[in-house]
């Protein structure tokens, strides 16, 4: 594993500080310093068909914990994303970074009724990991969630500030964003907050929800959301022109505008719909490259 780079003046704990880029992306972080005000859209519809082969074979010996369409569209994401490292940039404090690691964040809902609770989780993604090993954290995290009354520090310090009074609950949190404009936050506060992730994801699908698109915020760091919607039947032309239904899904991305630009996002969209086309692909570590074009 390679070491960490030294720490300079102007770094982050999370992030190195890029001082040698091009005029348009200094200016860019000074003149429109609000991630969400600088959001893009791509809208994908994946056949599905390659990835239902793939699980039918990793799930045929009847394991406890299936794989599931979310593991490999997780797993395509962040091997897109550490193959593709301008993916992993953001701004903050009018500043333009590159992340240290890359991660993935999504919520856990403990039961599918009502009134259950969420929490939210963040998964480190090694350069060395693979498919294999992301599906048993994943494990691991939902098993603890569903069977723990409280999942991890940030759902923690988000219910002691819910307890105080109004007025010192407000002052504590216009406290905390400062922080978090300078990249000050304590982990205690943002360890397991997915805001902070490379990207963060949402799964509409499992609750019976088209896909849409999620805003991006100016809390935390994150700069790429997927939204993954219901699968669903559609027709499709074959290679002769004929038509077939396939499943299909439709996947909803929101991107920062300001950190790559648009044939760097088409790139890196078409090495994403490539490994879930080819999903053995994502069986190798995450870091290994790709031939796509």
């Amino acid at each position: 594993m390679s070491e960490t780079p030294k720490r300079r003046r102007g770094d982050r704990r999370d992030a190195a500080l890029l001082r040698e880029t091009d005029a348009l992306h200094f200016i860019m972080g000074i003149i429109y310093p609000n991630r969400a005000d600088n959001e893009a859209y791509i809208a994908e519809r994946v056949n599905l068909e390659p990835i239902k082969a793939y699980l039918a074979k990793k799930n045929v010996e009847g394991i406890p914990f299936k794989y599931t369409f979310f593991h490999v569209i997780l797993t395509a994401l962040v091997k897109t994303v550490t193959l593709r490292p301008k993916l992993n940039r953001f701004y903050a404090n009018e500043n333009y970074y590159q992340r240290n690691k890359v991660t993935a964040g999504f919520v856990i809902k403990k039961e599918f009724s009502d009134g259950s609770e969420e929490a939210m989780a963040l998964l480190e993604a090694r350069p060395d990991a693979t498919i294999d090993t992301i599906h048993e954290e994943i494990r691991q995290r939902v098993q603890a969630t569903r069977s723990e009354q409280k999942m991890n520090t940030t759902d923690n310090s988000m219910d002691i500030l819910n307890k105080l009074p109004r007025f010192l609950s407000k002052a504590a949190i216009r406290f905390i964003r400062w922080l978090d404009r300078h990249g000050w936050c304590p982990d205690f506060l943002i360890g397991d907050d997915p805001n902070y992730s490379s990207v963060f994801l949402s799964n509409l699908g499992s609750i019976k929800l088209r896909s849409g698109y999620h805003h991006l915020t100016n809390w935390g760091t994150c700069s790429l959301f997927c939204v993954i919607g219901e699968k669903k039947w559609t027709p499709l032309y074959d290679q002769n022109g004929l038509v077939e239904m396939r499943e299909t899904v439709d996947l909803g991305l929101t991107v920062d505008e300001r950190v790559a630009d648009g044939y760097y996002y088409s790139k890196s969209i078409r090495l994403f719909k490539y490994l879930l086309e080819h999903p053995e692909l994502l069986e190798q570590p995450l870091n290994t490259e790709v031939e796509y074009d």
